[in-house]
């Protein structure tokens, strides 16, 4: 049996690859019940950018751009970086842009429960 630790860094592993998956086949990987799930990706939704989606097709998606193990910006980085954006030359700026579109970690689309 692994522990609850173990398992939500399965499954944040599984998301980062698959980028979806539904309660259902979670449940089964991982031989949990339904409860158990939500209650772990509840406590991943803490510091993984997930979101549910409600409905025919619907399940666990990953936002965009986000992988496990990936290294971002912290927000008070990402936001001193955009503030030093204007004192740049524009070719400066598009390197800032790229920047911060490699490591600026990904914004979540609220959850539709």
């Amino acid at each position: 049996m692994q522990s609850a630790l173990d398992r939500r860094q399965a499954i944040m592993e599984a998301l980062s690859d698959r980028r979806f998956e539904t309660i259902e086949n979670l449940m089964t990987e991982f031989d949990v019940s339904r409860s158990t799930i939500k209650r772990d990706l509840e406590i991943l939704g803490c510091s993984v950018p997930i979101y549910t989606v409600q409905g025919n097709g619907g399940g666990i998606r990953v936002a965009d751009g986000w992988y496990a193990g990936r290294r971002y910006l912290r927000s008070e980085q990402e936001d001193l970086l955009r503030g030093l954006m204007d004192g740049l030359q524009p070719d400066q700026q598009k390197i800032m842009q790229g920047i911060l579109a490699s490591f600026a970690k990904p914004k979540v689309k609220e959850s539709k429960n």
